[in-house]
């Protein structure tokens, strides 16, 4: 099987509405900028490597092709703007969980946004909100070795691989990490519809 998160070997994969339609794209500079004002919830951008890629507070996010998990997917919560920030902790609980269920590795949340294993940041989320749509950009290192990690990193940086002693199925974990978001997503929102 093709280490590859080309729509044939991720979209057999999704359980749920996340996902859909899927857009795909061997390097872009951002795979938040592949998602267009047209797109509905659940939209999906995925790239195997990102030139441009962000991080919070406008740090770079850079790793080596076909390494990562890359993705943006596109939120429309009807939910009051202030409680959008809320979204960076869901997807980063869920991010956490995926990992867990698909590695037996536990991370821990970082709070707002980080996922560590053992101090080691192995995730991170970026929300942009405009016009109450979220695009919730999501960086999983899967599949670095330790010289491919950045050495100059604020905190310290691994990758599944390293943490598991073996390489990960990014379309696998992909396709966990959007159900298990789906459905934090969804628990989210009934939890915000019952507090008013």
């Amino acid at each position: 099987m093709p280490d590859s998160l080309a729509p044939e070997f991720v979209e057999p994969l999704l359980r749920g509405r996340f996902g859909r339609p899927y857009r795909y794209a061997e390097s872009c500079p951002s795979t938040q900028r592949l998602l267009s004002d047209e797109d509905g919830e659940g939209a999906l951008a995925v790239a195997e490597e990102q030139s441009e890629g962000r991080g919070r507070l406008g740090r770079s996010w850079h790793a080596p092709a076909r390494t990562s998990v890359l993705f943006s997917i596109l939120l429309e919560p009807a939910v009051a703007p202030p409680r959008l920030p809320e979204l960076s902790v869901v997807a980063g609980r869920a991010v956490a969980a995926a990992v867990a269920e698909a590695t037996g590795v536990t991370p821990t949340v970082k709070l707002p946004n980080d996922v560590l294993i053992d101090g080691k940041k192995v995730a991170g989320v970026l929300a942009e909100s405009a016009d109450g749509r979220v695009r919730l950009g999501i960086g999983v290192n899967a599949n670095q070795t330790k010289e491919q990690l950045p050495a100059e990193a604020d905190a310290p940086a691994t990758s599944l691989r390293l943490e598991t002693n073996s390489r990960v199925d990014r379309a696998l974990l992909l396709a966990v990490i959007l159900a298990d978001l789906e459905r934090a997503y969804d628990d989210w929102l009934s939890e915000t519809a019952a507090s008013g």
